[in-house]
């Protein structure tokens, strides 16, 4: 393959994961996994996930997870759900799984985050709020942003 051919490739592989990243963005409730995101752009599971972390730094699962607990952080702050409506409302099918994986990528268990975030955001406008409250994994908070170049 040549040089220019390969870069050819490289961008269609880009734009074609940028197509499952704005899937994920828009249908977050919806039942995805990794398989159906991959059918949808023709390429293996495997090389989805391969070409995805390169990308974007993590799995299309762990973007698809972060997606949905900055949501269910918005819909808590907001106080007239339940944690238990949160969680179903994002896209998650169980209780025990949603409460694991927020209090990872929150630091606090949602009940308690339902209980305190909306104080902390008081008077502020919702675009700051997301801000200043999105959940960056312990992991990851040294981390430089992936370049995509």
């Amino acid at each position: 393959m040549t040089s220019d051919s390969a870069e050819a490739q490289r961008l269609r592989d880009l734009a074609r994961l940028r197509r499952v990243r704005d899937r994920i963005d828009r249908e977050y409730a919806q039942p995805l996994d990794v398989e159906a995101l991959a059918r949808g752009v023709n390429m293996s599971a495997g090389h989805l996930s391969r070409q995805f972390r390169l990308a974007y730094g993590e799995s299309p699962y762990g973007y698809l997870m972060t997606r949905r607990i900055e949501r269910a952080m918005a819909l808590l702050r907001r106080g007239d759900l339940s944690v238990t409506e949160v969680c179903f409302a994002v896209g998650c099918s169980s209780l025990g799984t949603f409460s694991t994986r927020f209090t990872e990528l929150v630091g606090v268990p949602p009940s308690t985050y339902r209980r305190e975030a909306a104080q902390a955001t008081a008077g502020m406008p919702p675009c700051v709020a997301k801000k200043v409250t999105r959940p960056v994994r312990n992991r990851e908070a040294g981390a430089a942003q992936p370049q995509l170049a």
